[in-house]
């Protein structure tokens, strides 16, 4: 079944959160769609997976190259999901239709905890995916680890 997960970053910043979301997304077998707003920001992004520890590589692509359908990480700022996603990635406020996370695994949306902006539009992606009666959980940092502080 389907679900969302809403993520609450006031610990990590989100360069840290998403290798280790990506590397638990691909040791499920998902491909992933990372979606953002920003093109900077997921070359930024890019850059960052590329830099990271070289035994935790996790392959991956910007969108718009020749060979998206066969990434099994898509980084892009567009709403089409051509590499066949089982998880869709959301940063930087990008929606997220209730009715796509349907064909998904899981959809996730990872926000800044101290963007006001930020809390504001996941407070109304929260309610866009519940009130659609798409299963949600919220998780907050809390003493370096995740906790669940709502489920819906």
């Amino acid at each position: 079944m389907s679900s969302v997960f809403f993520y609450h970053l006031t610990e990590s910043p989100l360069g840290d959160v998403l290798p280790v979301l990506i590397s638990k997304a691909r040791q499920a077998g998902w491909r992933i769609c990372l979606r953002g707003r920003n093109p900077l920001m997921m070359q930024q992004l890019d850059q960052r997976l590329w830099t990271g520890d070289p035994g935790d590589f996790l392959p991956h692509g910007l969108a718009g190259g020749p060979h998206d359908a066969d990434q099994p990480v898509l980084l892009t700022v567009d709403a089409e999901m051509p590499n066949g996603a089982h998880c869709l990635m959301s940063v930087d406020g990008a929606d997220v239709d209730p009715g796509e996370v349907a064909g998904l695994e899981r959809a996730m949306i990872l926000f800044d905890g101290f963007d006001p902006d930020a809390v504001a539009h996941a407070r109304t992606q929260w309610k866009a995916v519940t009130g659609a009666g798409v299963a949600a959980q919220y998780w907050a940092q809390e003493d370096g680890r995740w906790v669940k502080k709502a489920e819906s």
